[in-house]
Order: structure tokens, then sequence, then C-alpha cells
């Protein structure tokens, strides 16, 4: 059973199903209860947005203020500013796997370490 979040302009979301899986995109607007526009200014832009069911979103649990405040404020966001946001955020993200990475490994060779009496 999958729970419901409320998703709001700016957030940024990863696709779990359709063409789109796997990227990370924006929330435009959402729409009814169960759908929402998504956009990542490159493949799908501001002004043709994609309608996805929000069961097939998965928040990442950031949300771009840049991005909000923009919608918030004029009702629009440039594409640029879409591909900024996410840019930053895979960024992030790669950054952070790199660093859960090298401090597993260095964990496995610690205890190879102590393993072998050294």
């Amino acid at each position: 059973m999958t729970v419901n979040v409320k998703l709001e302009p700016g957030d940024i979301v990863r696709s779990r199903r359709g063409r789109d899986e796997g990227q990370l995109c924006i929330i435009v607007a959402p729409v009814e209860e169960r759908f929402a526009l998504v956009a990542d200014g490159d493949k799908r832009r501001f002004d043709r947005p994609k309608r996805k069911n929000v069961l097939h979103l998965e928040p990442i649990g950031i949300r771009s203020d840049e991005v909000a405040n923009s919608i918030r404020d004029t009702g629009r966001v440039t594409n640029a500013k879409l591909r900024y946001a996410i840019g930053q955020i895979e960024q992030q993200l790669v950054t952070s796997d790199e660093q859960e990475h090298s401090s597993a490994t260095s964990i496995a060779q610690e205890m190879h370490a102590v393993e072998k009496g050294e």
C-alpha cells in the first residue's frame, strides 16, 4: 500500500513508471488529487508539462525554493531554472553516493585487515 504524499510546486521527484522512469523532474502544479504536472526543462518543458499519476512519482524529500517562489510569484518558471535545480540535486545525489561507497570500501578494508591480523 502506498502512502499518498501531498506534492506541491517545486518538489523534486523521481519518475517510477513510464518512458521517463528513473528521471528527476519537478512538480509544476498539482492536478486534482491523483495527478500532477511535471517538467524537467529539457525533454519536458514548462510550457508542455507531463501529466503524471502521483502514484508513479517518488518524492526525494527535496524542494527547490527558487522554482517554487517563481511559480508562486509569476505563475511561470524558466526551463533554465528547472534544469539548474535538477542538475544541483543530481550532483548532490552523486556526491552522497560516492561518499557512501568510499566509506563502505574503507570499512570493508579495515575488516579485512583485522581478519588477517594486521
